[in-house]
């Protein structure tokens, strides 16, 4: 574990903290006034590698081949030149900090952090985070890689949990949630969606499906798991040409059979590796999926009532009705697929390259 010092006078920011790797949704703008929950677990941090927020230059001030060293391969509206290497954490396990009140940036129902730094170690007032908890942000506090150091605490370092501990105890992210809202005509204070999380899984997962579609048609399983990709797929890629196959596969799950040319695989949560696969389908494209997002697919959790007598168990549904669902067609989030295709270098091909342009040039389309 570790604990993060200011590096002006030395004084504790943060509580012993674990390191995990950074969530995918870490930089999900999400609906409009929708208040979403803190990003990192409690006890833990995340190092973010790429820079984040101001000074912003747009494409055409930036030299192609700057943009391939950093890992950028096509065309953005803007790249941030802030400083990259931040560790983010959850706001509750911040310690000897204030915030900054003139630093409150462009905020509608929070903090949004588009003022750079806002909160100051309490000791020496150096500026070592930036807090972000506006409407349609996740909350989060990011210590700036210049102002605070990372030290070890006492104790035996933590080792990650197998993947046979994980599938056994990792909590499942439903694909439903209700989301708080700041309040509506009719006074609700929430309503039903699809889940933020599984919309910027998706988006990940979609770059990497289009990349592993080699410019053929993909078909994915049925279910839920089509339900959330094969829409876009279709929408994307041609039809008319000999399809590739995607299956989910994981631990404990079957072994894929040679046909296979795509894997739906887990991330570790607390690594970032992406579970690797054996034998016939070593060589299949591993499309990451967050483990949470990955358990349900693999085992989905049905909304049904369990007829009980007395005391209901804990684990036991109510026969309440069950929750609404949305209204509408899955839709990945854009920002975080496009935030991750064009880190992915094949988007350099002609042909991926074009869809790339279509989605950020063209109309607006409800595939996103």
């Amino acid at each position: 574990m570790f604990v993060f010092l200011c590096a002006g006078c030395g004084a504790e920011l943060t509580t012993p903290l674990s390191q995990v790797s950074l969530p995918v949704h870490a930089r999900q703008t999400y609906g409009n006034g929708a208040q979403l929950p803190v990003l990192m677990r409690s006890g833990t941090f995340a190092v973010d590698p790429d820079p984040w927020g101001g000074p912003w230059r747009k494409w055409d001030e930036i030299d192609p081949g700057e943009a391939e060293a950093r890992g950028i391969y096509a065309r953005v509206y803007a790249l941030s030149d802030g400083t990259p290497g931040a560790s983010v954490i959850a706001p509750g396990d911040a310690r000897g900090t204030r915030l900054i009140p003139e630093k409150r940036g462009g905020s509608c129902c929070g903090l949004d952090g588009a003022d750079g730094l806002n909160m100051a170690c309490e000791t020496c007032d150096l500026p070592v985070a930036t807090r972000v908890d506006d409407c349609s942000l996740w909350q989060q506090v990011r210590l700036s890689s210049d102002a605070v150091q990372r030290v070890p605490v006492d104790g035996i370092p933590a080792t990650p949990l197998s993947w046979a501990e994980l599938v056994d105890t990792w909590e499942k992210v439903p694909p439903f949630e209700p989301i708080a809202t700041w309040g509506g005509r009719l006074g609700s204070d929430h309503y039903w969606s699809w889940s933020p999380q599984w919309e910027a899984a998706a988006g990940q997962a979609l770059a990497h499906l289009l990349v592993a579609s080699q410019g053929q048609p993909v078909r994915v399983p049925g279910g839920l798991t089509a339900d959330v990709f094969q829409r876009a797929l279709d929408a994307l890629l041609p039809a008319g040409l000999a399809e590739r196959r995607a299956v989910l596969a994981g631990p404990g799950q079957p072994s894929p059979d040679a046909g296979v040319d795509i894997l739906l695989v887990p991330v570790h949560p607390q690594t970032g590796q992406s579970w690797t696969p054996a034998g016939p389908t070593a060589s299949a494209y591993p499309v990451p999926l967050p483990l949470g997002v990955w358990l349900w697919l693999v085992s989905p959790q049905p909304y049904l009532p369990v007829p009980a007598s007395g005391r209901i168990p804990r684990d036991v549904h109510r026969d309440d009705p069950l929750p609404p669902l949305p209204t509408y067609s899955f839709r990945a989030d854009r920002g975080t697929f496009q935030h991750t295709l064009v880190r992915l270098p094949a988007v350099r091909s002609p042909w991926l390259r074009t869809i790339h342009e279509n989605l950020t040039q063209g109309p607006s389309t409800d595939l996103f």
